[in-house]
């Protein structure tokens, strides 16, 4: 940590408030936290108050603040080419490509790189709708896939409510989730089947043959850590194929180690026609997002022109990073120290916070990605909160990351749960600190149980 400079921050909160326009933000209702550096799984203020990043800052800082290996790669490129446009061939976008596709499944072997997981999923979509000669596109309406025109109609959660929807080819279905069960299930089993039940009946409903492909998030990210049941997945790929439609994997947060494999579907026995990802890539440390396509995807652009086009794809200084995330995935061991992190330490002491608290109705996770659903009452499963609670509907979970906040940790709180989503990096003794800070502003809301 640095020395504390209270007057730098100061200098940087006032021109932050004079000039920076804030997303998702009202701009006079926000108090933006000025942070001076990072090391890890921690980052801290001009103050000299340090904070566990229990949210990766938004999922996506997998490898930690700071890494010695990422910051030196990108340093190495800068001073050796700092950038080239797209339509050059460049060693380290060339090499980033390889690492990306030798970990994805056979048949996926060529990567169009983006700016981040927006553009992936805006340019994903453009390919299958090329591909197939078909428009409309299936989402579910528990996800998020970008802020763009066509992301944010694909997006199913309330931050599209006040969007104009652009695109007028996309269809909305419910996927599956067992714990707050939308179509009545009393077990998993029965989750899947009906879910599947559902999708298909849509499908045939919206016409099978106006469907281009149907975009899913393997693990369901800031709505919840949704855990597909056991046989959803490779049910939807069945489906997908039985009436020539696409299935997209929409691994833009949960890819790169953060459910416990290099991909999220890898845990589900699947394989996409398309993958899009971004953020756990290079750890967000220069902006990148790309396209996995299929082999027959690419044939359909072998000889057509792809109508699409970014001025900073494959940038260098953000492919650099690509590649020493595979160096450092290999040396530090990093897959095989989150799942043993996850089954060691997270899962049972999640479950034990289960079992303590009358107002934890369920938790649920892969890897280092993991929900704390809070409950008014675990018989009927009320939500602590509404669903997009405002103002003082919001009180339980405002309280509850205050309390993380002046104990130390960064929480991510989304509607009534609380996830875990730490760097992949982080150290045993840190993620034990802060799921002891869960605990405790836990049972400082024990007062909102019925």
């Amino acid at each position: 940590m640095t020395t504390p400079n209270p007057e730098e921050g100061q200098r940087a909160f006032e021109l932050d408030r004079a000039h920076v326009f804030h997303s998702w933000s009202a701009q006079d209702k926000i108090t933006p936290m000025p942070v001076a550096g990072g090391r890890n799984a921690v980052f801290w203020d001009y103050e000299g108050n340090e904070y566990l990043d229990f949210n990766s800052q938004m999922v996506n800082v997998n490898l930690g603040h700071q890494h010695p290996t990422l910051v030196k790669s990108i340093q190495d490129q800068a001073a050796k080419l700092s950038t080239i446009a797209p339509g050059f061939a460049n060693d380290t976008r060339s090499e980033a490509a390889r690492l990306i596709t030798s970990v994805a499944p056979e048949g996926l072997n060529h990567v169009f790189f983006t700016n981040g997981g927006a553009e992936a999923v805006e340019n994903a979509v453009k390919m299958a709708r090329i591909h197939t000669g078909r428009d409309k596109v299936m989402a579910a309406y528990r996800s998020y896939h970008g802020a763009t025109a066509t992301a944010i109609t694909l997006t199913g959660e309330p931050r599209r409510f006040n969007n104009r929807h652009t695109d007028s080819g996309v269809v909305h279905f419910m996927g599956p989730y067992t714990y707050q069960s939308p179509f009545w299930s009393e077990s998993e089993e029965q989750e899947c089947e009906r879910a599947l039940a559902h999708l298909e009946q849509l499908i045939i409903l919206e016409g099978s043959h106006t469907i281009a492909a149907v975009i899913m998030e393997p693990v369901v990210g800031g709505m919840g850590v949704i855990v597909p049941p056991k046989g959803y997945l490779k049910g939807l790929k069945e489906i997908c194929d039985r009436y020539g439609i696409l299935f997209i994997a929409d691994e833009v947060m949960v890819g790169f180690g953060r459910c416990g494999t290099w991909f999220t579907f890898d845990n589900f026995d699947v394989t996409p026609d398309i993958i899009t990802f971004a953020k756990g890539s290079n750890s967000g440390y220069v902006p990148l997002g790309g396209v996995v396509m299929s082999d027959a995807i690419y044939e359909t652009f072998a000889e057509k022109v792809f109508p699409g086009g970014l001025t900073y794809s494959g940038h260098p200084l953000a492919c650099a990073p690509v590649v020493a995330t595979f160096e450092v995935f290999e040396e530090e061991k990093i897959l095989d120290r989150v799942n043993d992190l996850a089954d060691r330490v997270i899962r049972p002491r999640l479950e034990a916070m289960r079992e303590k608290h009358a107002i934890v109705g369920d938790v649920r996770g892969l890897g280092m990605f993991w929900a704390i659903e809070l409950v008014k009452n675990k018989q009927t499963r009320e939500p602590l909160v509404p669903y997009n609670a405002q103002g003082d509907d919001a009180k339980p979970m405002n309280e509850f990351a205050a309390a993380c906040k002046k104990a130390g940790l960064w929480p991510f709180v989304g509607m009534n749960r609380t996830h875990v989503a730490p760097p992949l990096t982080i150290p045993e003794e840190d993620l034990i600190r802060g799921l002891d800070i869960i605990d405790e502003a836990l049972e400082g809301l024990a007062t909102y149980a019925e």
